[in-house]
């Protein structure tokens, strides 16, 4: 890569970080050669960019004139190595994911495993976040493409992959770890584990929809946290059928009498101007259950 897009990267991802530290963990360089990058930016240019604090970096009046077209440099080089790699025919390149666990653990290892296939010379960065983030990095450009809880953002492109059942989950001595359809209803006469993070959940809004409040207890975004919990008798919860594959827990699980579901989507910003590996990759999206690949 040539210096100077090496140095308005180190521009663009300091100033879109906050931080020196975390802009050379994203671009893979050491917290000094960061610096040192930015310290030549300014030498060349004679102008003071970045005011460096406790709190960490913010742009300067200079700063903030020069940064959009240092990004326009950026975004532009992108777009010529997406150019590069269709030329090349996929012999190299780079695959950014933003994913939720169970998409992760459940369906990625599949996906990949075929892609590598056809395509062993790409490489991949999965971003593990909850779906407000991952709908942050898709618009911020941090990552290629995200598996997200549809429906999403409407300016974002948008492929349906799947309807998963939400589910509860019991300790195994539950007093009603024997009945057919767990009752809505019932959420509310024991303690209840949240699988949240942030904005509201799928979960918290089948407690709106019922018009019932569950006794939450423990919230957190760590779905084999809960399964732990549930184990150990803490409480009950609601989990996405989907990370209940496989799992090393003693617990029950049991379907709603009122069924409920989230929509599992990957989403982008353009699909038009994604890297042919993206492009490729969407192909694969249909080997996620170990199935043979079909058209999306």
């Amino acid at each position: 890569m040539d210096t100077n897009i090496q140095k308005y990267m180190a521009f663009v991802k300091t100033v879109e970080y906050g931080s020196f530290t975390k802009a050379a963990e994203v671009l893979n360089y050491s917290q000094s050669g960061i610096s040192r990058m930015i310290n030549d930016l300014e030498k060349e240019w004679g102008v003071s960019i970045l005011e460096r604090g406790r709190a960490g970096v913010r742009l300067t009046s200079d700063g903030l004139k020069l940064l959009p077209f240092a990004q326009n440099v950026c975004n532009e080089y992108q777009k010529l190595q997406v150019q590069v790699d269709e030329l090349n025919g996929l012999k190299s390149g780079l695959i950014r994911i933003g994913t939720f666990s169970s998409v992760a653990t459940h369906w990625l290892p599949n996906i990949i495993k075929e892609f590598q296939k056809d395509y062993p010379n790409i490489d991949y960065e999965l971003l593990l976040g909850d779906y407000t983030e991952i709908e942050s990095w898709i618009s911020e450009g941090r990552v290629d493409c995200g598996f997200l809880r549809l429906p999403t953002h409407p300016e974002f492109e948008t492929i349906f992959l799947e309807q998963d059942k939400l589910l509860v989950v019991l300790p195994e001595d539950h007093p009603m770890a024997d009945c057919e359809y767990f009752p809505v209803k019932a959420l509310c006469d024991y303690p209840f584990m949240l699988l949240e993070k942030g904005a509201k959940a799928e979960i918290s809004e089948i407690f709106e929809k019922c018009n019932i409040e569950p006794k939450v207890r423990f919230t957190t975004w760590d779905d084999y946290a809960i399964m732990s919990m549930v184990e150990s008798g803490l409480g009950i919860s609601i989990l996405p059928e989907l990370i209940l594959q496989r799992i090393p827990y003693r617990i029950v699980i049991k379907e709603l009498d009122i069924p409920a579901y989230r929509k599992i989507g990957l989403a982008m910003r353009d699909k038009k101007s994604a890297s042919l590996a993206v492009k490729r990759f969407l192909d694969y999206l249909q080997c996620r259950n170990n199935s043979k690949k079909e058209n999306v």
